[in-house]
């Protein structure tokens, strides 16, 4: 598995716990009212996480069926301890080779989760396979890493303070995957023929700063490289973190861009 998509031990808990609402539930909203205006039956969702937008979607569409999958089971056992919603069910699934019939559902979601798929064409072949005539994919990326304020300045914050290699996690994978030209390129190589790229911008909640810099330094793959250090790196780094988390926030809130894409 591709290191930078590895979300075991205590990341997953740490994710949900800091990251989902600083960063993931704002979207989430966003994306369960766009799925919910399509009025699908049958819903998929890929790198489901701990389920922040499974829950909203299962709120949203209470007639649905939803199946919510994720690469890490770890991921997902957190998000069915955070949900008793009767029509969404989650299992264990590689976006790039899904385990469901040729036109199974009439809508595939996925919210900041194609930045970690290694083969992104196979998996939007995938995609276009498991949809029925007429779906449709919905899903976002992180926009430019500089347009979000509280990640970028944590990303040069830990840079600046830990000894080489410099972790270069956060603008590779999670911020890495945001030239509209090269998603529409790879969407039609996927076999999609209609592609629509809407910029929508957010802010995180007034004080998220701490629980930003704790949830990228333990709650995302940068744990792994942070592991691999001395501790006193590892308290360098968390501390670094929380600072420039801290004074991105006093400098006009946590700012946040995304690209969303709906494609058929």
């Amino acid at each position: 598995m591709n290191p930078d998509a590895v979300f075991a031990g205590s990341v997953p808990a740490n994710y949900e716990e800091l990251l989902v609402p600083v960063l993931f539930e704002p979207y989430a909203a966003d994306m369960a009212a766009r799925a919910a205006a399509l009025g699908p039956h049958a819903v998929l969702e890929l790198a489901a996480g701990t389920g922040a937008v499974s829950r909203a979607l299962a709120a949203a569409l209470p007639a649905a069926r939803i199946v919510a999958t994720d690469l890490n089971p770890a991921m997902l056992e957190v998000a069915r301890g955070r949900s008793a919603a009767a029509n969404l069910s989650f299992e264990p699934a590689d976006a790039q080779s899904l385990p469901f019939r040729a036109g199974a559902f009439d809508l595939v979601v996925a919210q900041f989760g194609a930045m970690f798929f290694p083969d992104k064409v196979a998996a939007y072949r995938e995609v276009r396979r498991v949809l029925a005539p007429g779906g449709a994919w919905l899903f976002n990326v992180w926009g430019p890493l500089e347009a979000n304020t509280g990640s970028a300045a944590i990303d040069r914050a830990v840079g600046e303070v830990l000894p080489p290699p410099r972790p270069e996690f956060i603008a590779r994978t999670p911020f890495g995957y945001h030239d509209r030209d090269a998603i529409e390129r790879e969407l039609r190589e996927g076999g999609f023929a209609e592609v629509t790229i809407e910029q929508v911008d957010k802010v995180s909640p007034p004080g998220s700063a701490a629980a930003l810099a704790r949830g990228m330094c333990f709650g995302s793959p940068l744990a792994n490289d942070l592991a691999a250090r001395p501790q006193a790196d590892r308290e360098r780094a968390v501390a670094a973190a929380a600072e420039g988390a801290g004074r991105a926030e006093a400098d006009g809130g946590l700012r946040m861009s995304a690209l969303v894409i709906a494609a058929r």
